[in-house]
């Protein structure tokens, strides 16, 4: 028996294990799908190229076929290991705008405007350039710059700069638009997970107990109340009880497959699939949010770019002699080494896209493994705010189902234009003087591909996304909301919700940052109803 029970070792659920078992007097139960993440897939940053097709690490979900995009199934990758998917993503450290957090704030939820969610940030963050107003040091999560780039991540930016947009040095300081490098996180050449920064170091505290392998079945609710959590692990069944919260933080695609496997949720979809009601709340999977991204590959001719040719991998052999004495070079990179946040239009007010340089030619979450046989870099163009709204529902009552996932990206006529103004703005930058003695040929779309229907057509058959799913759970107050401003779900009680999936609105950036302040945010939250109650359970 414990007194916290938290579902998912991912960004957020490796924070709530750390700051929640920090006081010796609470139990803490920390429960995970996948396995140990101690592989060197994980902690070598270019390892994220194996990490899309390992099921070790990943669910590797699709979507259902999507109406908005040719009929496709669209890949989303998820962590499935220690750290989530903050053990396999890019690792790029983007907290987005202050005007988003001030939005959630407007939205009715007091406490999340940025001035007060700026503080978790810099608590969690150990900034290697050292503390600011904008920046921490001292923290779990190691933030760094790149120590060596690729040539042509340098001539991006040199680009971007002769087409008119301005240098930003830091993305996350007083202005986010610009052109210039990312920052990761990383330390000394590897892999800072939030597993790495949180869990791994109190890992062994006596009053935390991580389960791996664990596959959770539901939530038992006893009158109302969150009381336990069922798993399975292998074939035998386990049931762990929670004396003060259950905590879901299995993120945006499983926390609302977990409440409606629980009972909780939409009537109709419950009876759907021959669940009792326990609690209805019918925005449990609604208000799905993801970033829309689409690729511009091009050739280029200096060869500096990472390729699957012969040179290429000649270069890489000497690459990872290089990483394995000095954690520098090739090896160490995140394969996403510079880009920017730029507007559409002249219309909107703060950068409503974000661009991503990769110095490899790469297309379908690079498991087009062909198109690396080229020397070539790509370019992300991806969609910051989207006005498209998706869903998480069943496919059954199995727990061993994957949800299903209809993002509904493209859905609005305002998507689509800020798309085509993207990818005709990336072409303004490869057009630039910087890249005339390096680029040949355009690969994805193609040079045929011009007008607006061209470049329409192209994102239908081809755009993705960048792997940030939110809002599923949304933090509110109206009718559609699933939990309130302290992350308590509506009507239950000794349930949160901590993930990104409270989030009412898409940030204008990567998830990852924003997903762990929440957590060190909750973590408060958490106890400080502690310290209003007291456990009748002895330890």
């Amino acid at each position: 028996m414990f007194h916290y029970v938290i579902v998912g070792a991912g960004s957020a659920g490796c924070v709530l294990a750390n700051r929640l078992s920090e006081n010796p007097d609470n139990q803490v139960c920390l429960l995970e799908a996948g396995g140990s993440d101690k592989h060197p897939a994980v902690y070598i940053p270019l390892g994220i190229a194996a990490l899309m097709q390992m099921k070790r690490f990943n669910w590797m979900f699709n979507t259902a076929r999507q109406a908005t995009q040719n009929n496709r199934e669209i890949y989303c990758p998820r962590g499935k290991t220690l750290g989530g998917s903050s053990s396999i993503n890019a690792m790029l450290y983007i907290r987005g705008q202050a005007q988003d957090y001030d939005h959630w704030q407007d939205l009715g939820n007091q406490g999340w405007a940025f001035k007060d969610v700026l503080p978790y940030f810099k608590r969690s963050q150990h900034q290697e350039r050292g503390a600011d107003e904008f920046h921490g040091v001292g923290g779990p999560l190691n933030v760094c710059d790149l120590e060596v780039k690729n040539p042509l991540t340098t001539s991006f930016v040199k680009a971007g700069l002769q087409v008119g947009h301005k240098y930003t040095a830091d993305f996350n300081g007083k202005t986010q638009e610009g052109i210039g490098y990312y920052q990761g996180t990383r330390r000394k050449g590897q892999r800072c997970s939030a597993a790495a920064a949180y869990l791994h170091p109190v890992i062994n505290r006596s009053n935390l107990k991580v389960i791996t392998n664990a596959m959770v079945q539901r939530i038992v609710m006893k009158n109302g109340v969150a009381v336990a959590v069922e798993y399975y692990q292998g074939n035998t069944l386990h049931r762990v009880d929670a004396t003060r919260e259950v905590i879901l933080s299995a993120g945006s695609f499983q926390s609302p497959q977990l409440l409606m496997l629980s009972g909780i949720g939409a009537e109709q979809e419950l009876k759907k699939h021959n669940i009792d009601p326990v609690h209805i709340l019918p925005g449990v999977g609604q208000n799905l949010q993801e970033h829309i991204d689409v690729l511009v590959v091009s050739k280029e001719k200096t060869n500096q770019s990472i390729s699957l040719r012969p040179k290429g991998l000649l270069k890489g052999i000497g690459e990872l002699l290089r990483y394995l004495f000095t954690r520098q070079g090739m090896f160490a990179s995140t394969l996403v080494e510079s880009g920017g946040f730029i507007k559409s239009s002249d219309k909107v007010n703060t950068p409503d896209l974000q661009l991503q340089f990769s110095p490899i030619a790469m297309d379908d979450h690079g498991r087009r493994v062909s198109l690396m046989f080229n020397y070539g870099f790509s370019i992300h163009v991806c969609l910051l705010r989207p006005q498209s709204r998706g869903s998480i529902s069943l496919r059954s009552k199995d727990p061993n189902d994957a949800p299903l996932i209809d993002l509904n990206m493209l859905a609005t006529e305002n998507d689509l234009a800020c798309m085509v103004a993207g990818v005709r703005k990336v072409r303004e930058i490869i057009n630039a003087p910087e890249f005339q003695d390096i680029v040949t040929d355009e690969i994805l779309p193609g040079s045929d591909v011009t007008s607006d229907e061209q470049i329409e057509e192209y994102l239908r058959e081809k755009a993705n996304h960048v792997y940030h799913p939110v809002g599923t759970c949304k933090m509110g107050n109206d009718d559609m909301a699933v939990v309130d401003d302290e992350l308590r779900v509506h009507g239950v009680k000794n349930l949160r919700v901590v993930d990104a999936s409270i989030m009412p609105t898409l940030i204008s950036g990567n998830t990852n940052a924003p997903t762990i302040m929440i957590a060190e945010k909750a973590a408060d939250l958490i106890l400080k109803n502690a310290s209003l109650k007291t456990s009748t359970v002895p330890f």
